[in-house]
């Protein structure tokens, strides 16, 4: 920084003594700032300044101090630049904690401290002014994150996310899954975004950072790093999405253009099946049990491995009526039941803050549900696996399920087949062992689908067509025609996803 200070002195005919306030450096440690402080002292020296004018600038510009709650002048610097501390907050002592909590209010939850030190920077900006970090880039994904990203979304621009977790990025090796992330306090702009390999060197580095000073009409594809611009960057305190270049660039384009899947005007709502709290009492495959009033037909993930319902015959010995939890006067055989297993269910937790409640299911019947034509989605796949449900089951609570008063759900069914569905789940998800994925509520809504209307009329039935056959790579073509993406890079997107 003290060169390229110097530099541009040099090149404006400026005098360095004059630059007391161009520079601001801390470390809370008294010794790091003295190593610092010689070598700013060293170089300005073999520059050409005398030792006395050396050694005071090196005191402004230097400060042995805490970054967080030293008080700084809010929108008085042009750039902001470091490699914060990661250190968890519950680590530090109960009043450090508090004090850095009250100094930066986006570190929330078990949050690390580098959250604060990226708020505090961003908060020094001038207008149009760029912080640039290298720092873990977990908090774009996890929930302590959540009020940073909003901050972020709503004051702030991305202009570029390097992300380098397969480099040796420190002298010191670390696990930290870095990125380099610029961020300006302006309206967001094309950002970029680029993924680095284990072969990144500095002619990779070279050619990246020629490409991101050129117009950039294509994405940049070399052995040691990916990259490409999005149209725009992803919004909210909703966690952003994991892939690479060329899939955000397909996924923001796509949430640019069309709405989520979750959608008043089209009446689609996403929800999970009933959690019983022990299903070992509740779920039963004898239907004799109790009445056969207090039988519902269960469906469960196992009933839907062939791309069809297969009932296994399961039921749920359902607590519920439309009008909330029935009286166990009225059905002595079901009644009966519930006392043969009572130790157990008033043992729950459920149970124990409501005792005159004790026989209730976690979750209440959903009036109405069974009868709704519903897509039904298991949580734990490799890729989308959508099975309608024509109305004759409820779902147990390791399934996910899509209703809608517009969309025909065979239709909506082929485009939840196809390789765009799993481009968002894959991209927001958290993935299992093995690369499966996780098809619960809040990734499913983050799927973008077109207007029901839109559709022409052609590839409606081709996608209901696929639906009914299975058949993902027929579905994945017409949607890419659907969604006006090409169908070679989708495929190629989800080997890429897999690997």
């Amino acid at each position: 920084m003290v060169e390229r200070l110097l530099t541009s002195c040099n090149q404006h005919g400026r005098d360095i003594a004059s630059s007391s306030r161009a520079i601001q450096a801390f470390d809370l440690l008294e010794g790091n700032a003295e190593i610092a402080s010689k070598g700013v002292v060293a170089q300005l020296v073999d520059a050409g300044l005398g030792t006395h004018d050396a050694e005071s600038l090196a005191s402004t510009w230097v400060t042995s101090g805490d970054f967080l709650l030293a008080k700084h002048e809010e929108g008085s610097v042009d750039f902001v630049l470091g490699n914060p501390p990661y250190i968890r907050l519950e680590n530090l002592p109960a009043d450090r904690n508090a004090a850095y909590r009250r100094a930066c209010p986006t570190m929330r939850g078990r949050s690390d401290i580098f959250i604060g030190f990226i708020e505090m920077g961003l908060r020094l900006l001038r207008p149009e002014g760029a912080l640039g970090f290298i720092v873990a880039d977990r908090w774009m994904r996890n929930q302590y994150g959540a009020a940073l990203r909003s901050l972020v979304s709503e004051r702030f621009s991305v202009d570029a996310v390097i992300e380098m977790h397969d480099v040796d990025a420190f002298e010191e090796e670390v696990s930290a899954y870095p990125a380099v992330t610029v961020i300006r306090r302006q309206p967001q702009v094309r950002p970029l975004i680029a993924s680095t390999t284990r072969s990144f060197g500095e002619l990779d580095a070279r050619q990246l950072k020629a490409w991101a000073f050129s117009p950039r009409p294509e994405p940049l594809v070399l052995d040691g790093v990916h990259a490409a611009t999005l149209p725009g960057w992803f919004r909210g305190e909703e966690s952003w999405p994991s892939a690479t270049p060329e899939q955000l660039a397909v996924l923001a384009d796509l949430e640019q253009r069309h709405p989520p899947l979750e959608d008043e005007s089209t009446g689609t709502k996403v929800g999970i099946g009933l959690a019983t709290g022990a299903d070992e009492i509740y779920i039963t495959r004898d239907s004799s049990e109790v009445e056969p009033e207090r039988m519902l037909p269960l469906v469960m993930a196992r009933d839907l491995a062939s791309g069809t319902i297969s009932w296994s015959g399961t039921y749920l010995i359902n607590p519920w009526d439309d009008d909330g939890l029935v009286d166990l006067a009225d059905w002595p055989r079901f009644r009966e039941y519930l006392e043969a297993h009572g130790d157990r269910l008033r043992a729950r937790h459920t149970a124990a803050k409501a005792p005159g409640r004790w026989h209730k299911t976690i979750d209440r019947v959903t009036p109405g549900l069974r009868a709704k034509p519903k897509l039904l989605l298991p949580e734990m796949k490799a890729s989308a696996h959508p099975v309608l449900d024509e109305g004759e089951y409820y779902p147990h609570h390791n399934l996910y399920f899509v209703t809608s008063t517009e969309w025909d759900l065979e239709v909506l069914g082929g485009l939840m087949l196809s390789e765009v569905a799993n481009l968002f789940v894959g991209a927001y998800c958290v993935k299992m062992r093995g690369g499966t994925y996780r098809f619960q509520a809040q990734y499913l809504r983050r799927i973008r689908v077109p207007a029901p209307a839109s559709l022409k009329m052609v590839d409606r039935k081709q996608l209901a067509t696929a639906f009914g056959r299975r058949d993902v790579e027929a579905a994945t073509a017409v949607a890419a025609r659907v969604y006006g993406v090409d169908s070679t890079l989708l495929a190629g997107l989800r080997v890429a996803a897999s690997a």
